[in-house]
C-alpha cells in the first residue's frame, strides 16, 4: 500500500521504518557521547524534532524515499549517493559483505588493511599499549601505575590534545566543535605513535566514535579495554568533579548508561579486557600488569 506523506504524519501507529531510523539517532548519539541539546544545536534543528526523529514520530518525507527506492529495486543509500554505492565496485563488494556475520567482517577488515597498508587488525606484540574505555573507567590512573612498573613513558592523550589545540577539550568542542576535536585527537594519536614505540597511552573514551583512528589505534597498540559497572564509572567521574557530558541532562546515569552501551561493541575489539568494578585498584592493577606483561612476554 502506497503511504502518502499526510498519511504518514496522521497514523495513530508508527511506522516501523521511522522507529528503527530513531534509535538509531539515539545509539549514534549514545556512541558520540552527545545530549539531545548538544545534537540540536550542531545540527541547527531543535530539540523537539530530534525528539520526534528518536521516538519514531513524523519524518514521513523519508519514507517517500524509502518508497521511491524500493519502485527502483535499489538501497535508500544508493538513492541518497552514500559512497558505497557511487561506482560498481562499491557496489559489488557491498552485495558480498552483506549478512555476513561479525567475525566474518573481522577477517575482511583485517584483510583489507593488511593488504592496503593502512591497518585495522590487532598490532602484533606491539609494546605500545593503550587503555580504553568510558570516562572513570581507571585509565589515567592505573595507565600511570602501568607506565612506571613497565619504565615506559605514560601519554595521557587528552593532554597531547589539548596541547595542539591550545586549550581545553571543554574549550575545543564549544569553541570549534566535535569534527575539530576528532581532527586534533588523530593527530595526537599518529604523534604518539610516531614517537613512541614503547609507551602506555590512555585514550579518550569517545575516541572509538571515529573508524579511521580506532583502526590506527588497534593496528599499532597493544589494546587492554578497562571495563566498568555504569556505578563506578559514574561514582569516579563525580569524584574527578567532571560530568561532561552528562552534566546537562537530567537523567545522568541513564546518559552514562546509554554511552556505554553504545560503544561496548567496539570498546570489545580490544585485545584484553580488565573488569576495574571485580576488585579493588590494586588488584586492579595486578590483572592488569599481569595481563600487558604476559601479552609483552615481559618477565612477571
Amino acid at each position: 500500500m502506497t503511504l502518502s506523506t499526510n498519511d504518514a504524519a496522521e497514523t495513530d501507529e508508527k511506522n516501523p521504518f521511522l522507529v528503527a531510523l530513531g534509535e538509531r539517532v539515539k545509539a549514534l548519539r549514545a556512541r558520540r557521547g552527545m545530549t539531545r541539546k548538544a545534537v540540536s544545536i550542531a545540527a541547527d534543528v531543535s530539540e523537539r524534532h530530534l525528539a520526534n526523529l528518536e521516538y519514531g514520530e513524523g519524518n514521513a518525507s523519508i519514507l517517500v524515499l524509502l518508497q521511491v527506492a524500493r519502485a527502483l529495486q535499489c538501497s535508500l543509500a544508493e538513492l541518497i549517493g552514500d559512497v558505497t554505492t557511487s561506482s560498481p565496485e562499491w557496489l559489488l563488494i557491498r552485495e558480498l559483505l552483506e549478512s555476513r556475520d561479525d567475525a566474518s567482517l573481522r577477517r575482511v577488515r583485517i584483510a583489507i588493511g593488511e593488504m592496503l597498508g593502512t591497518g585495522g587488525g590487532h598490532a602484533v606484540t606491539c609494546s605500545r599499549v593503550a587503555l580504553i574505555g568510558l570516562r572513570g573507567a581507571g585509565k589515567s590512573t592505573l595507565g600511570a601505575l602501568l607506565a612506571e612498573d613497565l619504565g615506559f613513558p605514560f601519554v595521557e592523550l587528552s593532554r597531547e590534545i589539548e596541547k595542539f589545540a591550545g586549550c581545553s577539550v571543554s574549550e575545543i568542542q564549544a569553541l570549534y566543535g566535535m569534527n575539530a576535536y576528532r581532527r586534533y585527537e588523530r593527530r595526537a594519536l599518529e604523534e604518539a605513535v610516531q614517537i613512541y614505540p614503547e609507551a602506555v597511552i590512555a585514550t579518550p573514551g569517545g575516541l572509538v566514535s571515529d573508524p579511521a583512528t580506532f583502526n590506527q589505534l588497534l593496528s599499532h597498540c597493544t589494546t587492554v579495554w578497562l571495563q566498568a559497572d555504569p556505578e563506578d564509572h559514574m561514582k569516579r567521574v563525580q569524584a574527578q568533579g567532571d560530568l561532561r557530558p552528562m552534566a546537562a541532562s537530567k537523567q545522568a546515569m541513564e546518559d552514562l548508561k546509554g554511552i556505554l552501551s553504545g560503544r561496548a561493541a567496539f570498546y570489545s575489539k580490544a585485545q584484553y579486557k580488565v573488569d576495574t568494578s571485580a576488585q579493588p585498584l590494586d588488584a586492579s592493577f595486578q590483572i592488569l600488569r599481569q595481563t600487558v606483561r604476559q601479552a609483552l612476554q615481559l618477565p612477571d
